[in-house]
């Protein structure tokens, strides 16, 4: 039997390479990043990594049912891939979506079909999100919120989101930079 990543990986290829290969680059980042916080997640650290790689299929053409990328995911994941609920909730509440959910209406149905995940993990999918470029390079997350804001307008539900979002993303990465720090004190 595969390991989770090891589905998780042509998973997430199959669904973004050829129609969003940038999206899928930036996936590629995301689960390299994913795999760097392995000594604060231990036997966690493959639930981590899956997510990372999945995180962002609900923008995949054949998945777009909401225009709600998180949603569209988790729901391809449930319903058709039968993942992993853990990667299901990951998927469906990373970076903080339930504010981008409540913005679009849609934070109702997303938190009762999908229970929030353990904020330690969460606070790390969205760490590695946050330290990613669309072409999958490291960056910062307030270079990464900067970019997102530009690229859909500061005006847009996206920029809006990223804005009002971006204490909560600072928290989240400053949780996971404590947590290494602290991994590697003798």
């Amino acid at each position: 039997m595969p390991s989770l990543t090891e589905w998780a990986y042509p998973l997430a290829e199959s669904l973004l390479a050829a129609p969003l290969p940038r999206r899928w680059a930036h996936s590629r980042g995301v689960a390299e990043r994913a795999r760097t916080l392995t000594p604060i997640l231990g036997q966690d650290a493959g639930l981590l990594t899956a997510a990372a790689v999945l995180h962002d299929i609900g923008y995949a053409p054949d998945l777009v049912r909401t225009g709600f990328h998180p949603l569209d995911g988790a729901r391809y994941l449930r319903g058709v891939a039968h993942a992993d609920e853990r990667v299901v909730c990951l998927v469906a509440h990373h970076t903080h979506a339930w504010m981008e959910a409540e913005a679009r209406g849609l934070r109702d149905e997303l938190e009762a079909a999908f229970p929030r995940p353990d904020s330690r993990l969460a606070d790390a999918l969205c760490h590695c999100d946050m330290n990613t470029t669309p072409d999958g390079a490291p960056t910062n997350p307030l270079d990464r919120i900067d970019e997102i804001t530009a690229r859909y307008g500061p005006d847009s539900l996206v920029g809006t989101f990223m804005r009002r979002a971006e204490p909560e993303i600072l928290a989240s990465t400053a949780r996971v930079l404590t947590r290494v720090a602290e991994a590697r004190r003798p």
